[in-house]
């Protein structure tokens, strides 16, 4: 990956993370588009885990840590792989499907950790299930936000991509169907 398209990729997470940071309605958050476009963007898998977890930690020790981050982190490192599977192939139809995947992973794998955790609810099979219910109103803001975030990510860094070669991908020849 060039240099250049690296650093815009990793700023725009960056900018995506401090997002966080500004007033938003409860579970409306950057963190599941930012994971998409990371797995999709940074070609070095390591680095597409890396970056956008330095990100959160870097806003996690500024914001707070709680009692849930392992179950939060565990969605983030599903949907930077749910982003290998969108990098396969682009388009506006993966990059949809990649995001409702991910607000679904992020709802079943963090409302479990609130009832396993918090107390809130019993460890029976029907405290599992209030939990859930009452976890569906904030489900719409995760949606929405990953819709959301990931249309400004994608969709600002490909008309950056649009309008600069130098942040276009360049790919292998046998890659690209050309060898």
């Amino acid at each position: 990956m060039n240099r250049t398209r690296f650093n815009v990729i990793v700023g725009m997470i960056l900018a995506a993370a401090a997002s966080r940071f500004i007033p938003h309605p409860f579970n409306f958050s950057p963190i599941g588009a930012i994971a998409l476009f990371s797995g999709t963007q940074l070609l070095d898998k390591r680095a597409a885990f890396l970056v956008p977890l330095a990100a959160m930690l870097i806003a996690d020790f500024i914001s707070g840590f709680h009692v849930l981050i392992p179950f939060v982190y565990a969605c983030f490192a599903l949907s930077v792989c749910i982003g290998f599977w969108v990098r396969q192939k682009r388009s506006v139809a993966r990059i949809t499907t990649g995001a409702v995947i991910g607000s679904l992973i992020f709802f079943t794998i963090t409302n479990f950790g609130v009832w396993l955790l918090l107390g809130t609810y019993p460890h029976s099979s029907s405290g599992l299930m209030a939990c859930y219910l009452a976890g569906i109103p904030y489900f719409q803001n995760t949606v929405l936000s990953d819709l959301f975030y990931s249309g400004v990510l994608f969709g600002g860094f490909a008309i950056a991509e649009h309008y600069s070669e130098h942040l276009r991908e360049v790919r292998p020849l046998a890659r690209a169907g050309l060898s």
